[in-house]
């Protein structure tokens, strides 16, 4: 979350609703205004990795899981690559890949990770499951500078990871990365299809929804354009090696059935209905709290792909005990329209009406209820106007004193869906404000603003006060304003970019050199005025 500096701030969700409302803008500041974030709360001391020197992790998975010689590694991995196609989804965002022995899953996780081949990534994050140490309600990063495998050594990327040090859910157990292999895995694939890349390898413990929200959160800053966000998990362990028995007929069939029905509920972009899906059925998918939180960085804006399916059984022709593999890829959704999301806001007076009743609806359900409500339930249609992925912020006044504002500058689900989830965040979760309480709903005003997606621009005096929002990058320090801020306090452009500076956590005056600049333009409306069609 951020808060703070110059007229009515507004701030970037970092912990919506105690894990309810998941995954939001990774942006610095707030929605006009705000601080750089801070750690977490937890129980467990933050052990944060500074290698004073060149620290060399060696995989330990040459030689067994797959060949150790490069030249063999190499013929195996171009086998795979041949027997896979690109199947042109569009812009593949992220993937959840398979994490078995090459002989099992390596032809499935080929074929993940074909889709993203061709295109040059700064960064690839890597979440893949702990199966040897607890790590409760926490992930960890290793303390190295370096992972190698036969066919070289990837440089890990030190500055993001110890960004994420700072956060109390990221500890460092390097323990825990000497033996892990979900991780290490997926490293040959990657190097032989990207070429260069920075790896921040991340193995995940055992956690719940909350936690997930909150792992999610300290990522998200650092996830740009250019990092390739990948889950590994394997699906069914299938019988009784595993524990896992639930069928004895039509095996083969059901396992797919299992893996289509958890497809499912990656699907729906919803943490929430993986781990209910899992807590269903028993499924024994091992990497279920990585992919939930790939889920929650992702959000509902982007759409999951089936790539390729495969068992164990059906290689080894031994279903006895049998193991599931399933590549995923992620890209933007499409709105109804079949194009995505980008442009001019365009809603008509009933629909800023009906996001705004929507608005305070989701208010009232959630100080009533103490959960998330879905559309249906509070009564209100939902247009294929209101359906477009648009970035929004809402903001609460009372007495026209701010009264919290968080918003989601990346347009990354639908729009009704993240003005409930942020109407809700600026009630109970702008920490510069007590909760809402549930008697002064009367006395709330609301305003929404609906965002057009963000645009790099070549310098800053290509932004235009009063049209444009504002975003400065700096390193891994940002913020925003919103376009309604500068003419708020009356400040000019020098001024605006002082106080946005501030508002990062950098000198006042480092957007004059090595800075850069995004804008936006808003949709602005509220209860108290008479909302004009655009």
């Amino acid at each position: 979350m951020y808060s703070g500096g110059g007229g009515k701030a507004c701030r970037v969700n970092r912990n919506p609703v105690a894990g309810l409302v998941l995954g939001l803008v990774f942006l610095g500041g707030g929605c006009g205004r705000g601080e750089s974030p801070a750690g977490l709360p937890g129980t467990d001391a933050v052990v944060r990795p500074t290698p004073a020197a060149r620290k060399v992790l060696v995989s330990r998975l040459a030689g067994s899981w797959y060949p150790g010689d490069a030249a063999t590694l190499r013929r195996r991995l171009e086998e795979f690559f041949s027997r896979t196609e690109d199947q042109h989804l569009g812009k593949v965002r992220a993937l959840v890949l398979p994490h078995a022995g090459y002989r099992y899953s390596g032809q499935t996780a080929a074929w993940g990770v074909r889709q993203v081949a061709g295109r040059k990534w700064k960064r690839v994050v890597i979440l893949g499951p702990s199966h040897r140490f607890a790590l409760p309600g926490r992930v960890s990063v290793p303390d190295a500078t370096h992972y190698a495998t036969p066919l070289g050594e990837i440089p890990l990327d030190r500055e993001c990871i110890a960004a994420l040090g700072k956060s109390a859910v990221v500890v460092c157990r390097p323990e825990v990365h000497r033996v892990e292999h979900s991780v290490q895995i997926e490293l040959p694939l990657l190097q032989h299809a990207l070429g260069e890349f920075a790896l921040v390898p991340i193995v995940v413990g055992q956690l719940d929804l909350a936690d997930i929200g909150r792992v999610a959160d300290a990522i998200r800053p650092l996830v740009d354009e250019e990092t390739l966000l990948i889950a590994s998990s394997d699906f069914t362990h299938y019988g009784p090696n595993y524990g896992f028995v639930p069928f004895r007929d039509r095996i083969p069939e059901r396992l797919e059935e299992f893996a289509r029905n958890a497809f499912e509920a990656i699907r729906s972009m919803r943490p929430a209905a993986l781990l209910e899906h899992v807590a269903g059925t028993g499924d024994t998918i091992c990497g279920r709290y990585a992919v939930g939180i790939l889920l929650a960085l992702l959000d509902g804006g982007y759409q999951a792909h089936w790539v390729h399916f495969d068992t164990s059984g059906r290689i080894t022709g031994d279903y006895r005990n049998s193991v599931s593999y399933l590549a995923v890829a992620f890209t933007r959704r499409e709105n109804e329209s079949g194009t995505r999301s980008g442009g001019a806001v365009r809603l008509s007076r009933d629909d800023r009406r009906r996001l705004l009743r929507l608005a305070r609806r989701a208010i009232e359900f959630f100080l009533e209820k103490r959960r998330v409500p879905e559309a249906e339930e509070l009564g209100i249609e939902c247009t294929p106007a209101v359906k477009q992925v648009r970035g929004v912020f809402v903001t609460l006044k009372k007495k026209g004193r701010l009264r919290g504002c968080i918003g989601e500058i990346f347009p990354r689900r639908e729009l009704y869906r993240a003005v409930i989830a942020q109407a809700i965040n600026a009630a109970v979760n702008d920490r510069r404000f007590a909760p809402v309480r549930r008697q002064e709903i009367p006395d709330l005003q609301i305003e929404i603003s609906v965002l057009t997606p963000p645009q790099r621009v070549a310098g800053c005096r290509d932004i235009r006060l009063g049209r444009h929002g504002i975003i400065l990058r700096k390193g891994f320090r940002q913020a925003v304003f919103l376009p309604q801020v500068a003419p708020e306090q009356g400040w000019s452009l020098e001024e605006t970019l002082t106080h946005l500076s501030l508002k990062a956590g950098l000198p006042a005056d480092a957007w004059k050199m090595g800075a850069d600049f995004y804008v936006f333009e808003a949709a602005v409306f509220s209860e108290d005025e008479n909302p004009s069609p655009e």
